[in-house]
């Protein structure tokens, strides 16, 4: 006699109540509850909903990166463009059809999933071309003082003084366009020539403004001038549809740079930062307009300035009614300050690790942020395996939806790289690779600068010699004076003697007579008239 099957314990019907939306929606995966996976109770996020932004954290090994991807594949299906950081250079598999297999069946089967591979439009980038992907530059002057002192590692008061330094460089009119203008800059304010405009400049002091040349320069040194530059990237390029209406992943390929944490994660800030600039206010859209996900986002937060901080947190809470929702990715919630995490309403929890009383103490932390749950969530959170996660997400109205454990649906695209020789052909191939593959490099601050300092040298040069030749001149007039006065006086002529002689002074003294007037006119030449 057949058994009659035995409905669902009522507390896992009523998570999965919670989860019944109208709407279109990505399908996360099925419940969990009590060790059995419930295929039948599925797991999902309203499309609508995913401009709240949301959280995406466990430990290292747990599955984040495939949650990504299996995120962004329905994202792109439904229209949605996507920006993805790969830090390891895994997720450029994302742009193939995945591998068929025993795993990925046996996953496909516990979930109720009809797995089907499919690869999805694709853009790849690297920054500064360093590495595989079409070169991603900003300038100077866009990236601004509060993100360029995150990279510099400045302090607070170095901060405030490269912020005076951009105010001067824009009232001047010398374009910030790379590393080596902002040196330009900095150098021309504490030369000679220019410590009296430094001295304009409030609260800049010689000092200050050499650590902050030293830096600039130190920076360079690790190869990061490639990163600034023209032609700087347009983040509306983001925003892309496919030819089929699906919604294009941008990967931005890192491993290239992984060494420099500090600067790729400043530099995604700079990406969300220009979107929020430039992108019109929608309020409450049917499905986001982009979809960004912030990998290794405790990068991000780690030593940042209060400055910094507070730019993160406003990008964050208004960037929402521009259509664009922020997914972090870290390891847990801990690393994102609270008032980022605040505004985090859409979470995929994975598996922690309680090896150590700093790790019970982080478990505890990130139970307190999940809302009441009939799980025991510190129990579950370190029995989940790879590809599980405890979730909870907003409603269609808004309300946070009760807590879920989960396994996670397979993503139906290569779980891995796609190869080198692939990768690069398909960043040759991009429409977008002529536009940005070469660095320009215009006239700009440092071309100002060494034409006005070479100007000036040459003044400095016409000057010197005009003085030197006009103290030739004196020099040469007082030589010329000397010399004549040494001179010894010439011998009188014949007629200078005959002049002076007694004789002729008689004969003048005579002059009225008429025998005088005859010899003085045939002394001066003239002939006596005859009668």
């Amino acid at each position: 006699m057949t058994q009659p099957q035995q409905s669902p314990p009522q507390p896992s019907q009523d998570i999965a109540a919670g989860y019944a939306f109208e709407g279109p929606a990505l399908e996360l995966g099925a419940l969990l509850w009590d060790g059995a996976c419930l295929p039948e109770a599925r797991i999902r996020v309203p499309l609508g909903m995913l401009n709240r932004h949301g959280l995406v954290a466990g430990a290292t090994g747990t599955g984040k990166t495939k949650t990504l991807q299996l995120l962004a594949e329905q994202l792109s299906a439904n229209g949605v463009p996507v920006f993805l950081a790969d830090v390891k250079g895994d997720v450029s598999g994302i742009s193939a059809p995945g591998a068929d297999g025993e795993k990925v069946r046996e996953r496909a089967g516990q979930v109720g999933q009809e797995w089907e591979a499919q690869g999805f439009p694709s853009e790849f980038y690297a920054l500064g071309g360093l590495g595989h992907g079409i070169p991603l530059r900003a300038t100077v002057t866009s990236f601004g003082p509060v993100l360029l002192s995150k990279v510099l590692q400045l302090n607070p008061t170095q901060e405030q003084s490269l912020g005076l330094i951009f105010h001067y460089a824009d009232g001047k009119g010398l374009e910030l366009i790379d590393l080596k203008d902002l040196r330009a800059v900095v150098a021309h304010l504490v030369s000679d020539t220019g410590k009296a405009e430094l001295k304009g400049i409030g609260g800049l002091s010689t000092v200050t403004a050499g650590v902050i040349l030293r830096s600039i320069t130190a920076f360079e040194q690790q190869g990061a001038g490639e990163f600034f530059g023209e032609p700087e990237f347009d983040t509306g390029e983001l925003l892309r549809q496919g030819p089929d209406g699906r919604g294009i992943v941008s990967v931005l390929e890192l491993p290239a740079v992984q060494d420099k944490p500090q600067l790729f994660s400043t530099f995604l800030m700079w990406l969300l930062a220009d979107l929020f600039n430039d992108l019109p206010e929608v309020g409450d859209v049917e499905r986001p307009k982009l979809v960004f996900f912030f990998d290794e986002a405790h990068l991000l937060f780690k030593g940042a300035s209060k400055p910094f901080l507070e730019s993160i947190t406003q990008t964050v809470r208004l960037i929402r009614s521009k259509g664009v929702g922020v997914f972090f990715v870290t390891q847990t919630p801990k690393d994102v300050p609270a008032d980022v995490l605040a505004q985090l309403g859409n979470r995929v929890q994975h598996a922690l690790r309680a090896f150590t009383p700093d790790d019970a103490k982080a478990l505890k932390a990130t139970v307190r942020t999940f809302p009441n749950s009939p799980y025991d969530l510190e129990e579950v959170l370190t029995r989940l395996g790879t590809g599980e996660a405890v979730i909870t997400v907003l409603s269609e109205t808004g309300a946070p939806t009760p807590v879920a454990a989960t396994r996670l649906r397979a993503p139906v695209s290569l779980m891995g790289p796609i190869g080198e020789a692939a990768l690069d052909g398909a960043v040759r191939a991009s429409p977008l690779y002529a536009r940005y593959a070469d660095a320009v490099d215009r006239e700009s601050a440092y071309e100002k600068l060494t034409a006005e300092q070479a100007a000036a040298e040459q003044a400095a040069l016409r000057a010197a010699a005009e003085a030197a030749d006009a103290a030739e001149a004196v020099k040469a007039e007082k030589a010329a004076k000397a010399a004549a006065r040494d001179r010894p006086a010439p011998d009188p002529s014949l007629a200078e003697q005959v002049m002076d002689s007694g004789m002729f002074k008689s004969l003048l003294r005579s002059a009225g007579t008429q025998i005088g007037r005859e010899i003085t006119r045939s002394l001066f030449g003239t002939a006596r008239r005859r009668r």
